[in-house]
Order: structure tokens, then C-alpha cells, then sequence
């Protein structure tokens, strides 16, 4: 059966008809597959593989080869939703083509349906080029990871009304330029309502509050992988650290004690085979005693 997939326009009508985007990350096949059949509309290989699923402490170190590995891996589990890949730090800003090439890369090598750029003015040329040669574009506004050490920090972002209003100038701008999408991530609620009511694109927030027109989290938060640290906007739906981790003891134990593996884990030869076994070891036995007798 041919599954209709979420495209830009869904995205764009949802927003039309009131309807909540759902959008989560993911960096293997099986939770794309898993992301996948439970309906979420966006799915995106973001750059927090690097913290979550690498051990960087920030998202700077993730490359573009890691990026387009784990974009493949979950683009093959993703039949429905729209497949959003992450530009990593160092993959789009030295120059206009370099961006093009590798935002074509995802599409291309890895496919992927669209790409995610964090910035505003500085990557608004950059976003006009990739919309004009037929590459969809997802903004990301606020507390932008890559820019961590010029934030001094993973900082909540527009605490006043003027740095508010730039956030807002700077939504209009990537409107301006093409992008079908906006993250809004880590600003008052207040300055995303506003941002959400003036565009006609969807926003998608992450601790910007219930007014926006859809929410993503990281799943490794979501599910209670991750607990270097926990901001405040993420909520545990789930206790998997204490799961696994519980697993896994129990399985030591057990190899431990030699209660695993068991009788029904182990296979075994049939009777007529058995018997076959121990005639075949009697005769080696047999062999082994007439020539260590020389």
C-alpha cells in the first residue's frame, strides 16, 4: 500500500487548519521506524547526535560524514514522515556553495527531504540560493546550539524587549527568504506567540512555550536516555536509563551465576544425530588411545 508522505505543504496546511505538528529527533534506524508508524509528521537527524549519541559536549564536533551516516540509517526506516537532516557546524558557513553542495549532499546521498540551518540574516542568502535550486529549508531562531560559545552557554534567548524584536525581525527575514519552517528554541513564550501569529510558516518550538504551532524534543531527553543535564523545557515520557541500565545488570548476574543461557536458549541435535555424536567421539577416543600408545 503506497503510505501518503508529509510534505512542506502538509506542514503549511496543518498550520492553515489549527492542527499541532509533532517533530522528534532521531539517529538510528529503529527509532525512525518507530517514529514513523506512531504518525509523528517530522523527523529530523539534528546535530545533537554529537551530544546524545557521540559524547561531545557541545554539537560543534559533529561532521558532515557523521551527519550523512545517520541520516541513512534512519531515512531507511522513514516512509511517511518529512526526513529533515541537520547542517552541522563547519558544513555552511564558509561560503554560499559550499552550503548548496552539502545540503545537496543529504538530498542526494542520504535521502533526505529538507535541511535545517540555525541562524538568521547571516544564512538568509544562503537560504534563498537553496529554495531557488529546489532544497526545502527549516530555520532555527533563539538559543542556537552551534553558536553556544558566542552565548557563553546553552542560555535562555530574547529576555528583553529588545533582543525579542530582533528575534522577531530576524523570523521575518527567513520568511522572506523561503524557509517553510521555524525552530524556535529556549525564548519566552510571549516573543514566540507573537512570532507565531505574525508568520504564515509554521513554527516549531522546543522551551517555547504552547503557542507555537508545533513542538520537538530530542528523543534521548524524551525518553530518559540522556541525563547529563535536563533543561527545563524537556519532559520524560518515558524511564529507559533505569530500564536498560537494570537489564543489563540482570544479565551479568545471570551469566554470573550460570543461570543464563538456559535449556529453551540452546539448540540440540536430534536423537538420531546424538547417538551419531557419541559414535563419533567414541571412535576419536579410541584413535587417540591407539596412538598414544605409539
Amino acid at each position: 500500500m503506497t503510505v501518503k508522505r508529509v510534505t512542506t505543504v502538509t506542514l503549511q496546511e496543518m498550520k492553515g487548519r489549527g492542527e499541532k505538528i509533532t517533530m522528534l529527533t532521531a539517529y538510528d534506524y529503529p527509532i525512525g521506524r518507530f517514529l514513523d508508524e506512531v504518525g509523528i509528521e517530522v523527523v529530523l537527524v539534528g546535530d545533537s547526535l554529537a551530544m546524545v549519541g557521540l559524547g561531545y559536549e557541545t554539537t560543534l564536533p559533529v561532521t558532515m560524514e557523521e551527519m550523512l551516516h545517520h541520516v541513512r540509517a534512519v531515512g531507511r526506516g522513514v516512509r511517511r514522515a518529512l526526513l529533515v537532516a541537520d547542517m552541522p557546524f563547519g558544513s555552511y558557513q564558509a561560503s554560499v556553495e559550499e552550503g548548496i553542495r552539502n545540503a545537496g549532499r543529504f538530498l542526494k546521498e542520504a535521502g533526505a527531504q529538507a535541511v535545517k540551518l540555525e541562524g538568521g540574516g547571516e544564512v538568509a542568502n544562503l537560504t534563498r540560493r537553496l529554495v531557488g535550486v529546489g532544497i526545502p529549508v527549516m530555520g532555527h531562531l533563539g538559543l542556537t546550539p552551534q553558536m553556544v560559545h558566542q552565548f557563553g552557554g546553552f542560555k535562555v534567548q530574547a529576555r528583553t524587549a529588545t533582543a525579542a524584536e530582533h528575534v522577531l525581525d530576524e523570523a521575518l527575514l527567513l520568511e522572506e527568504a523561503g524557509i517553510f519552517a521555524l525552530v524556535l528554541e529556549s525564548i519566552p513564550w510571549q516573543v514566540a506567540q507573537v512570532i507565531t501569529k505574525e508568520l504564515r510558516i509554521p513554527t516549531i518550538g522546543i522551551g517555547a512555550g504552547s503557542c507555537c504551532d508545533g513542538q520537538v524534543l530530542v528523543t534521548n531527553d524524551l525518553l530518559g536516555l540522556f541525563d547529563d543535564f535536563t533543561p527545563k523545557f524537556v519532559k520524560h515520557y518515558a524511564g529507559l536509563k533505569e530500564t536498560i541500565t537494570g537489564a543489563f545488570m540482570q544479565y551479568r548476574q545471570e551469566v554470573k551465576d550460570g543461570q543464563f543461557p538456559g535449556p529453551k536458549h540452546a539448540f540440540s541435535l536430534d536423537e538420531t544425530e546424538s547417538r551419531r555424536w557419541e559414535q563419533h567421539l567414541a571412535r576419536r577416543h579410541r584413535q587417540i588411545k591407539t596412538i598414544g600408545r605409539g
